[in-house]
């Protein structure tokens, strides 16, 4: 079976990025002109700085030149995802364990809160007044990580 242009990057950007101890958290490839556009998203827990993008971004397109899996000319963007990247799985909690956080549950209710990581399948959210909240990721449409206004105006 036949893997795919977008698996096999990930196959080459893993230990590149592993070693600088960043996840790799998508990869596609689409069109950017008359060119091939590489996008690989990558995080780690308190954010990455330029210097570790630009070092992926190195190492990644040496590999893809040697790999030959982008026919023709590619541009290869190595990015952190912003605030509205939803978290959806336990890496990305434990990766943004401490953090504050807004949940939108799937009847439209909004919760924010610090982000006390899974216990069970459950999220546990530490609100505002110190309450925490367990909270089922089936019960949730989105959540992602977000400002703590009251915290940011002291």
């Amino acid at each position: 079976m036949d893997v795919s242009v977008e698996a096999r990057i990930v196959q080459l950007a893993r230990p590149i990025a592993g070693e600088l101890g960043v996840d790799v958290l998508k990869v596609s490839v689409g069109s950017s002109g008359s060119a091939r556009l590489v996008q690989v998203v990558v995080d780690r827990a308190g954010g990455v700085d330029a210097d570790t993008l630009a070092r992926i971004s190195r190492g990644l397109s040496l590999q893809l030149d040697v790999e030959d899996l982008i026919s023709g000319r590619y541009r290869l963007e190595i990015s952190s995802p912003g605030l509205d990247w939803p978290l959806t799985d336990v890496d990305d909690f434990r990766r943004h364990q401490g953090e504050w956080i807004a949940v939108t549950f799937a009847d439209g209710r909004k919760l924010e809160g610090w982000n006390q990581g899974l216990s069970d399948g459950m999220l546990l959210l530490e609100d505002s007044a110190g309450q925490t909240h367990r909270i089922a990721l089936a019960d949730t449409a989105k959540v992602r990580r977000a400002i703590n206004w009251e915290r940011a105006k002291k």
